[in-house]
């Protein structure tokens, strides 16, 4: 009888910790933005080319992955307004929004000044800003994150990817 006692005492004090239930509507939010987030890499992954199971085009994961996340946007779009694991918009959300924008910045700059720079830059600010951790450490990491990138893929993988030099 404790054991249950102590469960419920322990699913008391957990719920208070969670921000508040969002409700269905922003279960029907995220599966329309992701269903619309799917659609778009089908579309991309087909203009890339599929290929054939024999010899893949480069757009044949994409449209894999594509298809899944339509898929499965689906799913959530018909019975997701019944969950209640939803949380409601708060500072956790806002800082995922920042990482998802520095990753996109990452992936816009990549092409143009090479891999080095905003590589660097998306390590400090997710270390510094997103993470907390000093100064010192945010630097660290981040130099010593993009040498040993440059020198698993650029030199000993010699993958050929966009660099400053």
């Amino acid at each position: 009888m404790s054991e249950v006692f102590d469960e419920e005492a322990l699913r008391a004090e957990l719920a208070e910790d969670r921000p508040p239930h969002a409700g269905p509507w922003s279960q029907l939010g995220a599966a329309v933005v992701t269903g619309l987030i799917g659609v778009a890499g089908v579309v991309g992954s087909l203009g890339l080319g599929l290929g054939r199971l024999t010899a893949p085009g480069p757009g044949l994961w994409p449209f894999v992955v594509s298809v899944v996340i339509t898929t499965l946007s689906v799913v959530l779009a018909l019975t997701g307004r019944r969950g209640t694991d939803t949380e409601k918009f708060s500072r956790a959300s806002v800082m995922t929004a920042i990482a998802v924008l520095t990753l996109v910045l990452l992936a816009l700059l990549l092409p143009l000044i090479g891999f080095e720079i905003p590589s660097l830059l998306l390590t400090f600010v997710w270390l510094r800003f997103l993470g907390k951790e000093s100064w010192r450490s945010s630097i660290a990491i981040s130099v010593a994150t993009v040498a040993a990138f440059y020198l698993l893929f650029v030199v000993l993988l010699q993958i050929p990817l966009p660099r400053l030099i």
